[in-house]
């Protein structure tokens, strides 16, 4: 998978950390960089093509995790999971399909973060869970909220 990667310049030494690390799962790395102090700047940029399809799926950085995981969720077709934990790493993807996940470089440190993004990478939605109802209707409010 090509995957989409970008944080603050608080998060920078973690993202380089995780950039090989994600490499070596056999994924093509994207680097949204990491030098503007405004993140939200790099995370709606990351989830634009993300939602665009120009990548399958995005890792955001910042201190918490909170202000990318909002900015990016801002995007239509764009779909952030904040992870502080290895089970929301895995449900991030089995009950919401999020094709972006955010991590506070502050909260955890890059093994953890490791194992998240492992986990997170390694896992399909299965539109025929029962989780497929919940998440298409955010689809459709996502959808409904557009028109005039």
């Amino acid at each position: 998978m090509k995957i989409a990667i970008g944080c603050d310049p608080n998060a920078a030494d973690f993202k380089a950390g995780l950039i090989p690390f994600i490499e070596s799962l056999g994924h093509e790395v994207i680097d949204y960089g990491s030098d503007d102090a405004v993140y939200a700047n790099v995370a709606i940029a990351l989830a634009k093509d993300v939602a665009a399809g120009k990548c399958e799926r995005g890792v955001l950085i910042c201190g918490t995790g909170i202000g990318v995981s909002i900015a990016a969720n801002k995007v239509e077709g764009a779909y952030a999971a904040l992870v502080s934990n290895i089970y929301q790493a895995e449900r991030a993807q089995l009950s919401n399909n999020a094709n972006i996940i955010a991590m506070g470089a502050q909260v955890i440190g890059i093994e953890l973060a490791k194992r998240f993004v492992k986990e997170y990478l390694s896992l399909s939605f299965d539109p025929q869970s029962r989780s497929f109802p919940k998440v298409e209707r955010i689809r459709e409010y996502e959808m409904e909220s557009r028109r005039p």
